[in-house]
């Protein structure tokens, strides 16, 4: 990722999703790239950013819709990654849904 997302005009929704990793790959860098290629592909999809360090991961993804959000949390591949983090890749993450009402950007 590395980029700052090129968002439209507000309002839109960003779903914040922060997690702490176990210990080891297992999969999980293959499996982070398919479901950043894939939630791009998906109806509603307007960006994402990323980040992690050796302690905490944040990613971003923004949607047009909450209807947008729900269909990709309800795809199928979604759903095995969903199941796959929470018995093999994170100790902990929480997943917070916003609504974005305001945005500026800064760029040299």
């Amino acid at each position: 990722m590395g980029k700052i997302a090129k968002t439209p005009e507000p309002p839109y929704y960003a779903v914040i999703f922060s997690s702490q990793r176990t210990e080891g790959d297992k999969g999980y860098g293959k499996m982070s790239e398919k479901m950043v290629e894939l939630a791009s592909q998906q109806k509603g999809f307007l960006g994402i950013e990323s980040a992690r360090d050796n302690e905490l991961g944040i990613t971003v993804s923004y949607w047009e819709s909450l209807e947008a959000i729900r269909n990709w949390k309800e795809h199928s591949v979604h759903k095995l990654a969903q199941d796959k983090g929470k018995t093999e890749w994170y100790q902990s993450y929480s997943l917070r849904v916003c609504k974005v009402e305001r945005q500026s950007f800064f760029e040299i």
